[in-house]
């Protein structure tokens, strides 16, 4: 079974490797992120098992909905002091890009922290009790500035993996590679955090193969691995 254990990033690297040969795959989904070395058309992933590649930077678990706000950050600046979280699972990650509009309502497909509904408002009452705090305590103001600061932790963790990864493979390739960005987040964390460590070309995997494509890009790389084995041939997805 180690074989195979959680590894759905292969099936998104081997895709990704049909397509472009030398390449930095970063999918992010609203769990964890997925950073995925491409050499000459084949992986080049260190780690695998989960623990090598957390190790490696291959992995980083920070995601799009399902975070723990209190594993992002561990102090908010707020009126010129700062405060330590509640080490509680007040907040999640999908209610800091619900605040900032990265996604939309029905984007946050899991279940709230205090089991309450989706709205932008419970989001902020979620996130001020990171803090201690409530919707009457903090101003919408103070509320928006404690989620951009998660946000910019995530970018920052995010960024940290991918320099890892960027670090150890520096010789394998003869050019600076292309980001691919994948997943949930590819838009407002993958990119993001590869625009923040200096990668000059990202390429969104939503714009080559669909954004469906690009939300479970883990199914859509086992359901082309199996057509591809069935069919003797390498098979590419075409976008509707």
């Amino acid at each position: 079974p180690l074989a195979v254990a959680a590894a759905n990033w292969v099936a998104t690297g081997w895709m990704v490797s049909q397509r472009i040969r030398d390449c930095i795959v970063v999918d992010i989904g609203s769990t964890s992120t997925s950073i995925i070395p491409i050499v000459d058309g084949e992986i080049a992933a260190k780690g695998r098992n989960d623990l090598e590649k957390l190790m490696t930077g291959e992995l980083v678990y920070t995601g799009s909905l399902r975070t723990n706000v209190a594993s992002i950050v561990d102090s908010i600046k707020i009126r010129g002091g700062k405060a330590r979280v509640s080490s509680e699972l007040f907040a999640q990650s999908g209610d800091v890009h619900l605040i900032l509009r990265n996604i939309r309502k029905g984007d946050y497909t899991v279940e709230t922290a205090d089991g309450r509904d989706v709205t932008r408002c419970e989001a902020m009452a979620r996130l001020a009790r990171v803090i201690c705090a409530d919707i009457e305590m903090l101003s919408e103001r103070e509320i928006v500035d404690v989620a951009n600061q998660v946000y910019n932790r995530q970018i920052e963790q995010v960024g940290e993996g991918l320099e890892q990864v960027r670090a150890r493979l520096k010789t394998n390739y003869e050019h600076e590679p292309p980001v691919v960005v994948t997943g949930m987040g590819r838009e407002f964390l993958a990119k993001a955090a590869a625009q923040k460590v200096g990668f000059q070309e990202i390429v969104d995997l939503g714009d080559v193969m669909g954004a469906d494509a690009a939300l479970v890009s883990p199914s859509v790389g086992v359901a082309l691995m199996a057509a591809s084995r069935l069919e003797g041939m390498t098979v590419q997805w075409m976008p509707q």
